[in-house]
C-alpha cells in the first residue's frame, strides 16, 4: 500500500476554529474553553482513501495549525512554504474572516502554487449566521475549492472535509 505525507496549513483569523477543527478531526473532541494559538502546533492523522486507478493509498496528513491575525503576518509564509493542502477557515457569525482569507490565500499561492486547498465555513451550529450560504459558495467558487459548512463543536462535516482534502491531495500527485 501507498503511503504519502503531506503537509496541510489551516489558516484563517483568530478564533475562527481552526484549532478545534484539528482537535475534532485528530481527536474527536472538542474544547469550549478558547485558546489563543501561539506560533504553529503541528498535528498528525493518517487516512486511507482511493487513487484514480481505485487503489488504497495511505494519507498521513500532517496538520499545521497556524496562528491567525495580523501579529503572525510576517511569519506565517515561511510556516506555509513546501504546504501541499490549505484549509481555509472563515467564521459564519463574522463577515470579516471570510474577507481575510483573499490575503491568506495570496500568501499561500505565492509560496506553494501547486497547493490543493478546501473552504471551511466553520460555527455552523451557532444561530447569529452573519454569512449567508451563497457569499460562502461564491468565494470557493473563485478559488476554486470545495466549501464544507462545518461545526467543530458538533463535528458536522468535519471528517469529511479533511477526506476530501485528502483524495484531493492523492489525485493532485499525478498531476
Amino acid at each position: 500500500m501507498l503511503t504519502l505525507s503531506k503537509k496541510i496549513c489551516l489558516l484563517g483569523d483568530f478564533a475562527v476554529g481552526k484549532t478545534s477543527l484539528v482537535r475534532r478531526f485528530v481527536y474527536d473532541r472538542f474544547d469550549e474553553k478558547y485558546l489563543s494559538t501561539i506560533g504553529v502546533k503541528v498535528s498528525r492523522k493518517t487516512v486511507a482513501v482511493a487513487d484514480p486507478g481505485r487503489q488504497v493509498v495511505e494519507v498521513a496528513m500532517i496538520l499545521w495549525d497556524l496562528a491567525g491575525g495580523e501579529d503572525f503576518n510576517h511569519m506565517r509564509t515561511t510556516y506555509i512554504r513546501g504546504a501541499a493542502g490549505a484549509i481555509l477557515v472563515c467564521d459564519l457569525t463574522r463577515p470579516d474572516t471570510l474577507a481575510s482569507l483573499h490575503t491568506y490565500l495570496a500568501d499561500l499561492q505565492a509560496v506553494s502554487p501547486e497547493a490543493v486547498c478546501v473552504l471551511a465555513a466553520n460555527k455552523v451550529d451557532l444561530a447569529e449566521q452573519a454569512l449567508t450560504p451563497e457569499q460562502v459558495t461564491a468565494f470557493a467558487a473563485g478559488i476554486p475549492a470545495p466549501c464544507y459548512f462545518t461545526s467543530a463543536r458538533t463535528g458536522e462535516n468535519v471528517q469529511e472535509m479533511f477526506r476530501e482534502l485528502a483524495q484531493l491531495l492523492v489525485q493532485n500527485q499525478g498531476t
